[in-house]
């Protein structure tokens, strides 16, 4: 494997909570093997993360730089990062048709509730927020601690969707 780091891509439907907690707690703890992006299937028109989910990673004292809410179809094009890995983590993601991903990465689905719906107010929100990034950074610490060897494309597809049925 080179020293290039593992271009991992989250998506989810409308890219503002779960994909977007992903792809910061990801940056922040994959000590530059790992390299973050997000996306969303049908992003709304003008959306935006949500800002609980902001408020969440900032009291976990997580950059909050650069993140927005983005369309999948950024990372279909030809002069697109290349992924390595394409993770869904909301169900309705993992249920669509994806576009083809340049370079054929490898897939896996890790699914989360949307801890952003419903009738709660916002500290019960807030909450369901926290819980999401908690158990987003339990299996994304068990990934960045993986060996070399379970990231050589070869086994990237089995390694991920192995940690899905681990949870």
């Amino acid at each position: 494997m080179s020293s290039a780091p593992v271009n991992v891509l989250f998506l989810c439907t409308h890219n503002s909570a779960r994909s977007i907690l992903a792809e910061a707690l990801l940056n922040h703890i994959g000590r530059g093997r790992f390299k973050a992006f997000s996306a969303g299937s049908s992003p709304r028109p003008n959306q935006q993360p949500n800002p609980l989910g902001l408020q969440v990673l900032q009291s976990a004292g997580i950059s909050v730089d650069g993140l927005y809410s983005k369309s999948w179809d950024e990372f279909g094009t030809m002069d697109a990062p290349k992924m390595d890995l394409v993770i869904t983590v909301c169900d309705n993601a993992a249920g669509e048709v994806c576009p083809h991903w340049p370079g054929q990465p490898a897939t896996a689905h890790w699914g989360y509730a949307d801890p952003s719906v419903g009738g709660a107010d916002d500290a019960h929100k807030l909450e369901a927020i926290r819980q999401t990034m908690l158990a987003l950074k339990h299996r994304l610490e068990l990934l960045v601690s993986l060996p070399v060897s379970k990231l050589e494309k070869s086994m990237l597809q089995n390694t991920a969707r192995e940690m899905a049925r681990g949870q």
